[in-house]
């Protein structure tokens, strides 16, 4: 089985910052990526950022500037630095770690429950 826990969610006002931690435990051969995902009330899921195996980084534009992604490979946890915070960045954001559980087995989405961020103006 694959655990993925995200943590550091909270509220904070805007132009605020926050550091969200997503840790991935558990039977685990590889993690190819870690994403971002955030869901606001009444909206669909979107991504926010994503970084590969290899390190490359992708970015929404709304958070582009704004938010950095990195991982601690060791411990097999990605963050995600988040500044200047604003009220439109509230949402529940989700963690989403794509990895093998054997050698040459598929890549598999495993997601985590959630960490709400609330961003008050």
């Amino acid at each position: 089985q694959v655990q993925v826990v995200e943590s550091g969610g909270g509220l904070v006002q805007a132009g605020g910052s926050l550091r969200l931690s997503c840790a991935t435990s558990g039977s685990i051969f590889s993690i190819n990526a870690m994403d971002w995902y955030r869901q606001a009330p009444g909206k669909q899921r979107e991504a926010v950022a994503g970084i590969t195996s290899g390190g490359t980084t992708t970015y929404a534009d709304s958070v582009k500037g704004r938010f950095t992604i990195s991982t601690d490979n060791a411990k097999n946890t990605v963050y995600l630095q988040m500044t200047s915070l604003k009220p439109e960045d509230t949402a529940v954001y989700y963690c989403r770690t794509q990895a093998q559980t054997t050698r040459w087995g598929p890549s598999f989405s495993y997601w985590g429950q959630g960490t709400q961020v609330t961003v008050s103006s």
